[in-house]
């Protein structure tokens, strides 16, 4: 059974080709012909669409096309190009030429994560015993579309994330005169208030100490999409490159893909 049905893989990959630097027609060289040849990028493309869907490790979805070493490799060699940013900007684009984006109302939320790949973003996580974690400072629109987001230690506090994640609108293009900022009580402070009144917009903070149900506030489209994300393994994972050394393994299955969504 394919990864994604024909009818959406297809055109996600014409797209996804475009990006790509073009390479000369391969010509053999070596006077043996005996050394190996590129493999193809449709094939790497079509396995980490794999790795995504399924939620495996590189080793699990290699075969005798293509080595769990080159999809590393290639996946490394397509962010270090800039690929997946310009493909998930595109695919914003689209979403709000095709559908629209409600910006008018954008909720923001911090969630801890696993980093077993470790990485310069991860951080011991104050809810795993210690272990390497990361928090995700998320930014969503008023129907939950992912708008951007901010990487960091899991023991760090949502609010100093805030102005970098509002800083992801920048990316957006023309916006609302009025954008309303949804935020539960970790924000509830006068620094928070001061920053969103210095960039012109309004705030719907949770007061500290008042119990209300999440569904009586805007915030729950951020909490669906933060649920959303923690429900695929892979994008559980540190994005970051995580830190070489010399008892690890360069194959190790914890290296993860970058999430583009």
């Amino acid at each position: 059974m394919p990864a994604v049905p024909a009818w959406l893989i297809e055109p996600l990959w014409v797209q996804f080709a475009a990006l790509l630097p073009q390479r000369p027609v391969y010509q053999p060289t070596h006077p043996l012909g005996c050394h190996r040849r590129r493999v193809d990028d449709r094939i790497v493309f079509d396995k980490l669409i794999q790795v995504l869907r399924f939620g495996c490790s590189y080793e699990a979805i290699a075969d005798a096309t293509c080595s769990a070493a080159t999809i590393r490799g290639r996946r490394d060699e397509w962010i270090g190009l800039g690929v997946f940013a310009q493909l998930k900007q595109i695919a914003v684009d689209a979403y709000d030429r095709l559908v629209g984006l409600v910006l008018d109302d954008i909720a923001v939320d911090g969630c801890i994560t696993k980093a077993p790949g470790g990485g310069d973003c991860a951080g011991r996580s104050p809810v795993d015993r210690g272990k390497q974690g990361m928090k995700r400072s998320s930014m969503v629109d008023g129907h939950g579309i992912p708008l951007g987001r901010v990487l960091a230690g899991a023991n760090r506090h949502d609010s100093p994330l805030l102005a970098p994640t509002l800083d992801r609108l920048d990316d957006l293009g023309p916006l609302p005169e009025t954008i309303t900022v949804h935020l539960d009580a970790g924000y509830d402070s006068a620094v928070t208030r001061t920053l969103l009144a210095e960039r012109g917009l309004t705030g719907e903070i949770a007061h500290k100490g008042d119990k209300a149900p999440i569904q009586a506030s805007q915030r729950w489209h951020v909490e669906r999409t933060n649920s959303w994300h923690n429900a695929f393994n892979r994008l559980n994972a540190a994005t970051s490159e995580p830190r070489r050394s010399s008892t690890r393994s360069s194959t190790s299955p914890t290296r993860s893909l970058p999430s583009v969504a």
